[in-house]
This record gives C-alpha cells, structure tokens and sequence, in this order.
C-alpha cells in the first residue's frame, strides 16, 4: 500500500466531512456517530503509529479541527515524537493539539483521547470503534460544545498517538507540553465510550482526587447514562485500577489531576470485531452527552479544581 502523501490524505479528508454534511445540523452524538464511523473504517487500516491508516486518520480529525473552528496552539496542529519499538526500528509518531481559548485566562484543561489502535495483525483489520474511535469523536463532541459557548479558561485538545503499548505520545505531550505545564489544572481523558450492556460509564479519578468528586455526583444525578464513580484503587484488584490503564496516566507521572471516562471491558476489546457495526448507538450517543455534560462542569469549576489540588 502506497503512502498517502499529505495533499492526497487532505483531498481524502475533505471528502470525509463532505460526505457527513447532510448531518451538520444534527447534535453531537449524530456527529460523532459520523466520526466513529469514518476513523473505524476498513481504509484507516487500524490506525497504528507511523502508517498510512495512521496519516489518514490524522487528515481527517484536522479536517474536523477546522469545521469546528479550532486553533492551534504555535503553527501547526501536528506535534511530531519518535519512538523505538522493542527490537525495532524509530517509529514517528504524531500528536495533534488545538485550543480554544478562554475569556478569563488562568488555568487550563486538557481534553485528551489517543488515535492510534492496532492496525493490521495477521492479515485481519483492528479497526477499534470503541478503542478508541469512539473517545475521539467524544474529544471532538467537547470541542464543539466549547466553540458554542466559549469556556473561561483555555482548553487544550490533545488527540495523542501511541496509546497502545506505552502511552508514548501522551507522555511525549505531558513531557513537553505546549504550554507551561504548571498551568495545566487537569487532563480530562476518554478511552472507550461506546459499548456496554447495562448502560453505564464509569469515570475515575475521585479516589486520588476527592474535590472531584461533588462535581462528578452532581453530574451523574442528571446524565443521559449511568455514570458511576470507580475504578480508581486497588480495592477490587489491581487489574481493576484504571488509575494506569490510559493517557491520563502520564498526566498523573508529572503531577496533573486526572479524570478517566471509559467502559468496563466487552467482549470486542482488542479483537478485529471492535467494528462500528457492533457500536449500540443509542447508548453511544448518550454516552458522549454525557462526557460533554462533564466537561463543561469542570472547566466551569476549575478555579475550585485549582485551589483544591494546590496547583
């Protein structure tokens, strides 16, 4: 398969978000069913880092940056990395990063989701909808819900690459982030949100960090899912702490107040079946309601975040 080179993956963006148009006045779970569909496709050829699925899909959030109306933060939205996979060659990894800026200043808060998935084992295609398509098109759905009504602290969209196998390109953001890393007041992380049976989503992050958690309650009385509160200590096994488990980790090495929102593992996770056909839509789009829900009551409460956590 020949590489896309960057005019041909833009033309391929373009059509993308032209092929979405009849939906631009649908709410941001239509939208995001949109993105799921398009970055789990066959020709996105699992995503991983350093291939031309890889590059493809990167056209096409940028093509979603400039729909909704995105800036970066210096010249360019791509924010380069080079990593070495165990008894392989470099790799080149891609981080892309926008803003919104904030009427008030202060503080920031980054809304984070990884790209990349497993690409092509075996000749069969991880297409990986929920993992992690789906937090992406959450990150995107926030995006859109700040543009509407600007937030009054800067928010940061960190869509990281990597994820799969070392965090690499969130800890190549948190360790030379685009603004002073002091100013950060809290990563806001997605990582799988759209399959589970019994209608819930759990966030995390309460335990390490308790002035979350009259936010979060406060949140889960009104939102369109069941979002409980765990997953954040050992308390049911170690292998049931997420505290490690994605991008929000490398938040936490430096420092950073984190909140994780994800779904308890299915039966697709990591299989080539994490399909957009097996997505319950229904619940998706509740699902991404909701973390849109949660992120604007934190920017709106991040001063108190702020002072709470002595940043």
């Amino acid at each position: 398969m020949h590489k896309l080179s960057r005019a041909a993956a833009l033309l391929f963006a373009i059509a993308s978000v032209a092929s979405a148009a009849p939906q631009a006045l649908a709410g941001p779970g239509d939208r995001a069913l949109d993105d799921v569909r398009i970055l789990s496709a066959d020709d996105m050829g699992g995503r991983a880092p350093g291939t031309p699925g890889s590059e493809k899909a990167r056209a096409y959030i940028l093509s979603r940056f400039a729909q909704i109306g995105l800036s970066p933060i210096g010249e360019r939205f791509e924010q380069p990395f080079a990593f070495a996979k165990r008894g392989g060659s470099p790799v080149q990894g891609v981080n892309l990063v926008a803003c919104i800026k904030g009427t008030e200043g202060g503080k920031a808060m980054v809304v984070s989701a990884h790209y990349d998935h497993l690409g092509v084992r075996d000749g069969e295609i991880y297409n990986g909808a929920d993992d992690n398509a789906s937090g992406v098109a959450g990150l995107l759905a926030v995006a859109e819900a700040f543009k509407a009504k600007p937030p009054k602290h800067d928010v940061i969209f960190a869509v990281v690459d990597a994820e799969e196998g070392g965090l690499r390109g969130a800890r190549a953001f948190a360790a030379a982030p685009p603004v002073p890393l002091e100013t950060i007041a809290l990563d806001v992380n997605f990582d799988m949100l759209s399959k589970n049976p019994k209608n819930e989503l759990y966030v995390s992050g309460t335990a390490p960090f308790p002035y979350l958690k009259p936010i979060l309650v406060k949140v889960a009385m009104t939102a369109p899912v069941t979002l409980k509160l765990g997953h954040d200590t050992d308390a049911d096994g170690k292998e049931n702490n997420w505290s490690n488990q994605s991008d929000h980790y490398a938040f936490g090495e430096k420092g950073v107040p984190w909140v994780y929102f994800g779904v308890e593992d299915h039966p697709e996770y990591h299989k080539p079946s994490d399909d957009f056909a097996t997505v319950p839509q229904d619940f998706f789009k509740r699902s991404v309601a909701t973390v849109v829900q949660a992120s604007l009551a934190l920017e709106h409460d991040l001063d108190e975040v702020t002072k709470a956590s002595g940043r």
